[in-house]
């Protein structure tokens, strides 16, 4: 009022939204041309303010401030990376309303939106958070801070941010957006270097002229440098306010410029606001003309108003970062929007879809073979790991480019949740954010996807059972097991039935023997002639009558089939035991109670079991059975607290261990005794998966790359490097066997030495009665009637004495007192085949000896010449005597050929042969 009563040509105000309408309406009411400047209070986001318009006629205010467009760019950014779920602070000295139209569309499109009002001591505030909540309410918040939107001033921002870092509210993995017309480069460097995780920033920004020499002149006027410069820190300290009043003041001096070229100035008129019959300015309405009508190009870039009396030139610039745990990180422009052409760029983070690199993430694993396994433990360096989850791991990393450090989940569990509501072992160190990966062989369950993120599975998972193959017993007479021992009976008493049945044969139809045969067809010849036949070994064959040999040939035949079924089986039986287990399906193991079966206290299996074993509803009783076994004494009976405690348990014990089947068959592959076999089910229900922080914005890129090493066969060769299909173990055979052939052991052949050592023993004492018996036979004097044996040595000592002396009067004994065995002496080759023929006058005694190895050719070609006697030349008498034959063993017996034969005596010369002096060399009498 003052200043109108002085004179006024146009009204500049840089204030707050209450003040605005009291000038508007003077402004209107006295047709003061108003160039409006909306300022915000300490640098806070602007609202809108509202100013009624009530005709064009009558409306004299000018925003030079474009309108509040917040609404639009955050919707669009917002849209652009597809939050679902995220919070919104303020601080005190923001007007929520001017966010109203933002709430009511993300509310219409389905979007979870919370707001929380920031107060001026955040420090006081973090602490009662930590101070009133829960656990389970704790993190379910530091779920929610992962997305959040800040509409604050930046200092505000920067304490705010400084805060919940700190005390660890937010991880990396977070995504903050800062919206602020009022933020400089000063700020946007401060707040990169006090975040973590990703930061995107939208403020207003302003075009800048390509030529550096042209920024400072703007038409005929040139500003200053510290103001156009955009380096020079005074400009980077300055308000987007001071900038607008500057090109306001700018856009006035063209204006009035303009009217004295034309010569349609008006004089400034001395108003007053306080007696009513007061009138307005008459050259109000063309001064606003010409103001409207005019534009200058200033430190804002055009200025120019439209119809409706409003800036439209406005461009607002997204700047972000990415993913990371560094401070400082770099930032760029993402994109920019303005009214006209919207959003001009992708905010997708391009990094992030196929380049993480700097990404450092830290991963939590629980030691599980083969999926995680420690390959290096080197005092004072960090460990080195393997196993096919790593191996996963470490081909999206490769792809991907982040890196990552592992560490083992401090109680080496896989996490349950607790009394309280938490989460305990790798599930938990993702719960409270102290790591962004976890990996193993963790199978995703709904309970876990509850806190947690899975990507999808990268390999199916059912539940199998370890179970120790059945141990192959010790058996020394393996040789006998192809044949029962019934079989065995009926061989042996075969054998001796034929025996009999070839004794009697010959017995009733006696054969015709050749001369010289060796052999009889006694009972025990019989016996000893059929055993040798049974065993392959042969033998002279005596037996020349028909029923006799068609009784052998059957004989011979039934042997060979039996021989060679014995060969057959006895291969088998030496190789492979027969032993079986009954245990062959979880429907076997649940109906047993022989063998006590368990797994891992409060793990994945033991929850799977215990949900299905306890639903009523459940129509297979296996998982109720099952879970009676497990559940003993509260489960601390037949459970362990760790995957290896329950394998050692099975190697040693009588236990079957109920667990990953994946695990369960590299454990079966690996073991070097091969004495574990598996089994389970063949439908996988479930899967393995890699866990993140819940909303973890890798989720997404880490399925993605999974679903293409899938489809490509990388997967599968990873596998086959963990799981061969041609491991040395056999993974469903519930014996102990080998694959490949091996030698047979002692053991398997046991018991053919003790049946040799047996036979051995039983020669020896055998040959000690009959040693015995002959020594007790000898000491007796034989009597002429015995005609049994004669000694062989005795009989060529008094043979050699009568020799050497002639006249001895033991010469002259009964010429039947000895009984002599004539030999077809034609049928040696040649006469200088026969050997010395000694003669005894008088004794009417012929000896020939002869080579040992004519024994047999002189049997079977005695000569029909032997039963009518032998001619010598002329002898005065001659003696005849009964035939005897000598046996195979060297004896002699009574031959049943009762024909005589005559055996004439025949001096021959002396050859010079010493007869007694050669061993090898035989004497037949």
């Amino acid at each position: 009022c003052d200043l109108m009563n002085q004179g006024i040509l146009a009204l500049v105000s840089s204030i707050g939204c209450t003040s605005a309408g009291s000038l508007q309406s003077l402004a209107d009411a006295m047709h003061i041309p108003h160039l409006f400047i909306q300022r915000s209070t300490a640098g806070t986001p602007r609202s809108g303010c509202g100013l009624t318009r009530s005709s064009r006629n009558d409306d004299y205010t000018l925003s030079v401030r474009p309108p509040v467009y917040l609404n639009d760019v955050i919707l669009r950014v917002v849209t652009e990376y597809a939050w679902q779920k995220f919070i919104i602070f303020y601080d005190n000295d923001y007007d929520i309303r001017g966010i109203q139209e933002f709430l009511d569309k993300v509310s219409q499109q389905g979007m979870d939106v919370a707001l929380q009002k920031v107060e001026n001591n955040i420090n006081k505030m973090i602490t009662g958070l930590f101070a009133t909540m829960r656990i389970e309410e704790l993190n379910r918040y530091r779920d929610t801070l992962r997305r959040a939107i800040l509409v604050m001033n930046p200092s505000t921002a920067k304490s705010f941010i400084t805060e919940v870092v700190e005390t660890n509210l937010v991880a990396f993995d977070c995504h903050w957006i800062i919206i602020n017309e009022e933020i400089n480069d000063v700020d946007v460097q401060e707040l990169v270097r006090r975040s973590i995780g990703r930061l995107t920033i939208i403020r207003q920004t302003f075009p800048v002229p390509q030529n550096i020499s042209q920024r400072c002149f703007r038409g005929n006027h040139r500003i200053s440098s510290s103001l156009c410069d955009p380096k020079d820190p005074f400009s980077q300290s300055m308000e987007i306010s001071n900038l607008y009043i500057y090109d306001t003041v700018l856009l006035l001096a063209n204006a009035f410029h303009k009217k004295l070229e034309d010569r349609k100035w008006h004089s400034m008129a001395s108003l007053t606001c306080i007696r009513k019959n007061s009138k307005p300015w008459q050259g109000g309405r063309s001064m606003l003309e010409t103001i409207k009508k005019g534009g200058v190009n200033g430190l804002t870039g055009e200025l120019e108003f439209a119809e409706n009396g409003g800036n439209p030139n406005v461009h607002f610039e997204i700047l972000g970062t990415n993913y990371g745990e560094d401070l400082g990180r770099g930032i760029r422009k993402l994109g920019c929007w303005n009214p006209i052409t919207g959003l001009n760029g992708s905010l997708t983070d391009r990094k992030l879809e196929n380049n993480m690199r700097g990404v450092v993430l830290r991963v939590v694993t629980v030691l599980e073979e083969p999926f995680v396994m420690v390959s290096e433990n080197v005092l004072g360096k960090p460990k080195k790991y393997q196993g096919f989850s790593i191996d996963v791991l470490e081909a999206l990393a490769t792809y991907l480019g982040f890196k990552y450090e592992i560490y083992v989940a401090p109680d080496h569990k896989y996490g349950s949740p607790q009394d309280d509501g938490s989460w305990n072992g790798l599930i938990g160190e993702l719960v409270f954010k102290r790591a962004d990966i976890g990996i193993s062989a963790l199978t995703i369950t709904p309970d876990r996807e509850n806190v947690v993120d899975f990507t999808t599975r990268y390999m199916d998972y059912s539940v199998g059972v370890l179970l120790r193959k059945a141990e192959k017993t010790v058996d020394m007479f393996a040789c006998l097991a192809p044949f029962d021992l019934s079989l065995w009976a009926c061989i042996a008493g075969t054998v001796l039935l034929v025996g009999l049945l070839v004794y009697l044969l010959n017995w009733l139809n006696p054969p015709r023997l050749q001369m010289g045969s060796m052999t009889s067809t006694t009972l025990y010849n019989s016996m000893w002639f059929v055993y040798g036949s049974f065993v392959q070994q042969g033998g002279e064959v005596p037996y020349t009558t028909l029923a006799t040999r068609l009784m052998m040939g059957a004989w011979w035949l039934f042997a060979l089939i039996v021989i060679s079924s014995y060969t057959a089986n006895l291969a088998a039986f030496l190789t492979i035991t027969r032993i079986e287990n009954s245990i062959q399906s979880l429907q076997d193991l649940s109906r047993q109670t022989d063998i006590p079966y368990g797994t891992v206290l409060d793990s994945a299996v033991y929850e799977h079991v215990r949900v299905k074993g306890m639903n009523p509803f459940e129509r297979d009783s296996m998982y109720s059975q099952m879970w009676r076994m497990i559940n003993r004494s509260n489960g601390s009976e037949n459970n362990v607290m760790e995957s290896t405690a329950g394998i050692q348990k099975v190697k040693y014990g009588n236990y079957a261990f109920v667990w990953d089947a994946a695990v369960l068959e590299y454990v079966a592959i690996n073991d070097a005794d091969c004495s574990f076999y598996t089994i389970g089910n063949t439908v996988a229900d479930r899967g393995y998966g890699i866990a993140l922080q819940h909303g973890s914005p890798y989720r997404d890129v880490f399925s993605q790359r999974i679903l293409e090493l899938q489809q490509n066969g990388d997967m599968d060769i990873l596998k086959h490097k963990w799981w061969p299909k041609n491991g040395q173990c056999d993974l469903y055979s519930s014996v102990d066997t080998k694959q490949k052939g091996g030698a047979l052991d002692i053991k398997s052949f046991a018991g053919v030495f003790c049946i040799l050592a047996a036979g051995i023993v039983l020669s020896c004492f055998i040959a000690m009665l009959e040693t015995w018996w002959n020594k007790r036979k000898g000491s007796r004097v034989p009597s002429k009637e015995d005609d049994k044996e004669i000694d062989l040595e005795h009989l060529h000592r008094r043979v050699n004495s009568l020799c050497t002396d002639d006249d001895s009067p033991h010469k002259q004994f009964s010429t039947s007192s000895i009984d002599l065995t004539p030999l077809d002496i034609d049928t040696l080759p040649t006469r200088q085949a026969l050997e010395q023929i000694s003669d005894f006058r008088n004794t009417h005694i012929t000896t020939t000896t002869f080579i040992p190895e004519q024994i047999q050719t002189l049997s079977r070609t005695l000569s029909a010449k032997a039963a009518s006697g032998f001619s010598f030349g002329s002898v005065p008498e001659h003696r005849t005597g009964p035939f005897r034959h000598r046996a195979p063993n060297g004896g002699f017996f009574r031959s049943p050929i009762k024909t005589m034969s005559s055996i004439p005596y025949q001096p021959t010369p002396t050859l010079g042969l010493n007869i007694g002096s050669d061993p090898d060399r035989g004497t037949s009498i």
